[in-house]
């Protein structure tokens, strides 16, 4: 459960330490891309907390949503749209209801802890 954590602090740190800068042209592409690895890694975690992971869901979900975000902000680029914004509201939603899902988890599980912990 906490190697996307770790591997997410271990991104952060490298990021961090790096002088690498991106064109302006490509900030929507990466911006989406983040966003939906995110959404991937925080959906992740949830099924981590249900029990229900599965690493072939996890990196196909992974590499699906981010290329199904980079393609939708390139096709909109093609289109003169800002199509892009669909995939940030989309990725977006999904990324507050997976971290409400997760603390709603953690909650349960801490109360179940204390509820134990305290019939002894």
């Amino acid at each position: 459960m906490w190697f996307p954590i770790l591997f997410l602090i271990v991104g952060v740190i490298l990021g961090l330490l790096t002088n690498i800068t991106i064109p302006d042209q490509y900030s929507n592409y990466l911006s989406i891309a983040v966003l939906a690895a995110l959404d991937t890694l925080f959906g992740g975690l949830r099924a981590q907390l249900e029990n229900t992971y599965s690493h072939r869901i996890f990196l196909s979900g992974f590499f699906f949503n981010v290329s199904l975000a980079a393609f939708l902000a390139f096709l909109g680029v093609q289109l003169g749209i800002d199509l892009y914004l669909a995939a940030i509201f989309a990725f977006g939603v999904r990324l507050f209801q997976n971290l409400a899902i997760i603390r709603r988890l953690l909650l349960d599980k801490y109360a179940n802890r204390r509820k134990k912990s305290t019939t002894f």
